[in-house]
């Protein structure tokens, strides 16, 4: 059953927002997505884009506190 508050179009749309942002080349971490997309589980998002056929590469990064966080990105080969 799907949450009250839940809003199918704004994930829609911070799902088409943070496919652009990777398409234009950026890289992506869910602190940016949070404040660059209210966008609060970058992971599931990057699980339905993947699964919409956009080849997204991760790896894991330290931040500043010492703590490790996923970065996602499109190679440029993989932008269309």
């Amino acid at each position: 059953m799907a949450q009250p508050n839940w809003n199918p179009e704004s994930a829609n749309t911070q799902r088409a927002q943070i496919a652009n942002y990777l398409m234009a080349g950026n890289h992506i971490t869910p602190l940016e997505a949070l404040n660059k997309f209210c966008s609060l589980r970058l992971s599931a998002v990057i699980f339905d884009l993947k699964k919409q056929g956009y080849k997204i590469n991760s790896q894991k990064v330290k931040t500043e506190s010492g703590k490790f966080v996923a970065d996602y990105w499109i190679d440029e080969a993989d932008r269309i």
